[in-house]
């Protein structure tokens, strides 16, 4: 994969989900001349092209750990010139990207998690049980492990683990048994391969709703491939640490895992963290973060006939108050700090290797 655009059309590939209430939520904290929103999951550049049009104050830093959406992306925003800037990383890396941009802060942040449309759509990237495909799942598939590796190497326990908690798979064992037991014959290889295996495994009774009973197996080795909720967990703490008092952030999540973490973060900042006995809350103690939704926020029937891709969407926003007090950053270290439980054969981490600073590189606008 060289990153050139197969398509140059990137806007009529995509549809990006919620986009007016994402626009609509960031800005007011976009309105100052320089205002700079991080769009952490750039993709091919929807949510951020509608930032660029609506907002002409604003300027975008566009993550992406793909070579190809950022190419395509790229393209697409060319004409707003030096108000977007693509760059290939992981985005848990924010804090780097953006002080390497030469900021200290933003004025907004945006996440549009899991799999992107470009990645679902290209059968050749494995992501689709829809398609037979080489096993990669490689959202960069420059660097890492792929899923077909994780399938021939990690052990039946360790297949378990993540069948069971990235794909909330009910028949984990059953699934993991049957996998090992395919592989002892040969090596994994190929999707359609593991969507006969995975519904072989997955009692009759069972598979009659639901879907695919295979999406389930590709969710988790999808995750577990690209350490997307390692990703996350480290990205939400480090992108409300660079946003501006008056800052935004906006989260879009698609499973039940990843809206977990998002609430809990947000949640914590917008939570005193003092004693509940004390008389008079410490200023220290005081929420830095305003919820700007109830709870998640979901997609509306309009929504949900325009975007097939928009049904599972939990939307999540919040406005930062004040900098984050001194012995919350304190937690948050120690937490980073702490050991991880490991998976299969990387005992030492629980998601695959992601690129260091040193992957990340500035890619010329075109």
């Amino acid at each position: 994969m060289t990153g050139t655009p197969r398509d140059g059309d990137a806007a009529g590939r995509h549809l990006p989900v919620l986009l007016q209430r994402c626009v609509d939520l960031l800005a007011p904290a976009l309105q100052e001349p320089g205002a700079t929103l991080v769009d952490c999951t750039l993709g091919m550049g929807g949510h951020t092209e509608a930032v660029l049009e609506q907002v002409p104050t604003a300027r975008v830093v566009g993550i992406d750990r793909d070579p190809e959406a950022i190419a395509l992306a790229s393209q697409r925003l060319a004409r707003f010139g030096d108000r977007f800037v693509a760059v290939h990383a992981v985005y848990d890396e924010i804090e780097d990207v953006v002080a390497d941009q030469g900021l200290e802060n933003v004025q907004g942040v945006l996440m549009d998690l899991g799999v992107s449309s470009l990645q679902l759509d290209e059968v050749h990237r494995g992501f689709s049980y829809a398609h037979d495909a080489p096993l990669d799942m490689r959202m960069d598939p420059t660097t890492g492990p792929t899923a077909a590796d994780v399938l021939n190497t990690y052990d039946e326990a360790a297949l378990v683990r993540i069948l069971r908690e990235y794909g909330e798979e009910r028949f984990a064992p059953r699934v993991a048994r049957a996998i090992v037991r395919r592989r002892e014959q040969r090596p994994w290889e190929r999707s359609a391969e593991l969507v006969d295996v995975v519904r072989s495994a997955i009692p009759a009774a069972t598979r009659q709703t639901g879907g695919n009973p295979a999406k389930r197996t590709f969710q988790a080795l999808r995750i577990e491939v690209n350490g997307e909720l390692a990703v996350l967990e480290r990205a939400v703490p480090a992108a409300v640490a660079v946003l501006a008092v008056g800052g935004r952030i906006v989260v879009e999540s698609y499973h039940s895992l990843e809206d977990r973490l998002v609430k809990r973060e947000l949640n914590r900042g917008a939570t005193s963290s003092a004693p509940p006995d004390l008389p008079v809350e410490p200023e220290t103690h005081r929420p830095y973060l305003r919820l700007l939704t109830r709870g998640a926020e979901e997609a509306d029937p309009a929504e949900l006939e325009r975007n097939a891709r928009s049904t599972s969407v939990r939307l999540r926003a919040a406005e930062r108050l004040r900098p984050t007090p001194e012995h919350v950053l304190r937690e948050l270290a120690a937490r980073a700090r702490a050991p991880r439980r490991g998976t299969g054969p990387r005992a030492a981490t629980t998601s695959a290797p992601v690129p260091s600073s040193s992957h990340r590189s500035q890619e010329a606008r075109p």
